[in-house]
């Protein structure tokens, strides 16, 4: 973590370019990844169905392929969690983006909680992959965001992250430094949904970000303002 502001040539690295629209085109996805090619982000983000059309497009480039599971709502079996995890694996997913149930975090429960996400990080990092797990921050309080955290933390994550951006608000620096504070120095830290320019991802990395998950990352790195659409 730290407060000296990232360039905008360095800032690619963090962004995972996304592109999460149910009615994403073939083509839309590989303009995307012909995009994070051309800019290096870290990675393309996309629904499962995608991933072995990105993963094809991206070999070779360095950029990584990462995929969302029980996405948007959480509400889906951690076991089937875990199965539509493997299947992206398979595909060639190197990160996986997970929601966790959003019922059990609104009610402190951080047992199932840590159930819910050892499901799938077990499944994950058996096929040598990133487990990143969604705590949807606009549908939580500050004390249960913590336990998410804590929760995630336990079940042996690699990254906590803010938002789906699918279901109402979005990133925070106050969430990020909250959950940096959380987690401690050593898990990711990727805030996603509503980061459209320069000053929002400097913002976030700043407040204790590794990763940005955004759909205006070329606008970030042209220091220009993006859109709303994911």
């Amino acid at each position: 973590m730290s407060n000296q502001a990232v360039a905008p040539a360095n800032i690619a690295s963090y962004i995972d370019h996304t592109l999460l629209k149910p009615e994403a085109s073939e083509a839309d996805v590989l303009k995307v990844c012909a995009e994070a090619i051309e800019y290096q982000f870290k990675s393309v983000c996309v629904n499962p169905v995608w991933v072995k059309t990105v993963t094809k497009a991206l070999k070779g480039s360095g950029v990584l392929t990462c995929s969302v599971i029980g996405f948007p709502l959480g509400a889906t079996p951690s076991d089937v969690k875990s199965f539509e995890a493997r299947g992206a694996v398979l595909d060639g997913a190197d990160e996986i983006d997970m929601v966790i149930n959003m019922a059990s975090a609104r009610a402190n429960d951080k047992g199932a909680l840590v159930d819910d996400i050892k499901a799938v990080a077990e499944t994950v990092h058996a096929g040598e992959a990133i487990l990143k797990v969604i705590i949807e921050t606009s549908m939580l309080n500050d004390e249960q965001k913590v336990i998410a955290c804590q929760a995630a933390v336990e079940a042996g994550a690699d990254f906590v992250k803010t938002s789906t951006g699918f279901n109402g608000g979005g990133a925070t620096a106050e969430d990020v430094a909250l959950m940096r504070k959380t987690v401690g120095p050593d898990l990711g830290v990727k805030a996603s949904g509503g980061v459209r320019s320069l000053a929002d991802a400097q913002a976030m990395i700043a407040a204790g970000a590794t990763r940005i998950g955004a759909s205006s990352g070329i606008a970030i790195v042209k220091g220009e303002q993006g859109s709303s659409a994911y």
